[in-house]
């Protein structure tokens, strides 16, 4: 699927990869056992398909450290509910 590692920049509070020489990356606030999603960045002039192999790796990083997940950027919400395959990580009760 994809060929590039996620680094889990906990101090920044990103997930960040380098593409293209460039980094892409989600930004994230974490409370207790809920991760919140706030904002994505990727740099122009990337494969269509990136945005969308970058989503999922992070969303399967969420799921392997069984966290809740909330996003509050608009675009990581919209991503959302068209792969709703992931709405199992919302927190109970929580809907898009």
């Amino acid at each position: 699927m994809n060929d590039f590692s996620i680094n889990d920049n906990d101090f920044l509070r990103q997930f960040e990869v380098e593409i293209n020489g460039k980094l892409a990356k989600v930004e994230y606030a974490l409370q207790e056992r809920k991760i919140f999603l706030t904002k994505i960045i990727i740099p122009e002039n990337t494969d269509d398909n990136f945005k969308e192999e970058f989503l999922v790796s992070i969303f399967e990083l969420i799921k392997d450290r069984k966290l809740r997940m909330m996003p509050t950027s608009s675009e990581i919400k919209v991503f959302l509910k068209k792969n709703r395959e992931y709405m199992d990580l919302l927190p109970v009760g929580v809907r898009l």
